[in-house]
């Protein structure tokens, strides 16, 4: 019996692990949640970690440097950042006593943004299942404009998104300290 193909067993591993954070990803941005005291920090922290990281490569050899590229982060970023300004204004918010807080995203613009996720990923997913690892091209894959400006955009989006939480939560514990 022939060994397994090591990019079959990519695909068995990959596809479902792929499928149960969009699933996680799909709740987290439709349903009700808990306000975590600790999440919108670690989003604050590592986003700008990941991005700095992401635009780093576009003066990574080989090649010559190639910031002109990151316009298409900083657009996806722009963008991010007023989806999440208009997600704040759409969003519920609820302070319940003795219970915590409670946020409710807008549920059409979090199946719009998981369904452009899903989009990306399924386009990314198809190149590599027709060309293989040609379709990795190292950094020219991550400088693409295909890949910038998603992923400043998500990135936007989640950063703006948990500062409006944070933001949300300090006026709720300020109002309930002057209240006594």
């Amino acid at each position: 019996m022939a060994a397994p193909n090591p990019s079959l067993i990519t695909w068995l591993v990959l596809v479902p692990l792929i499928a149960w954070r969009m699933v996680v990803r799909f709740r987290r941005l439709t349903q009700r949640q808990k306000l975590s005291r600790v999440r919108p920090w670690v989003t604050l922290t590592l986003f700008p970690l990941l991005l700095w990281l992401l635009a780093m490569t576009a003066f990574v050899p080989p090649g010559p440097p190639q910031p002109f590229k990151l316009v298409w982060l900083a657009a996806g970023l722009a963008i991010g950042g007023a989806l999440a300004v208009y997600g704040l204004k759409r969003t519920q918010f609820e302070a319940i006593p003795g219970d915590g807080l409670y946020y409710t995203p807008d549920a059409r613009l979090g199946i719009a943004l998981s369904a452009l996720f899903v989009a990306r990923l399924a386009w990314r997913l198809g190149e590599l299942a027709l060309h293989g690892t040609d379709a990795s091209q190292g950094p020219q894959f991550v400088l693409s404009p295909w890949t910038l400006a998603p992923v400043g955009m998500f990135s936007g989006y989640f950063m703006a998104y948990a500062a409006g939480l944070l933001l949300w939560r300090r006026k709720v514990l300020r109002r309930k300290r002057e209240n006594g």
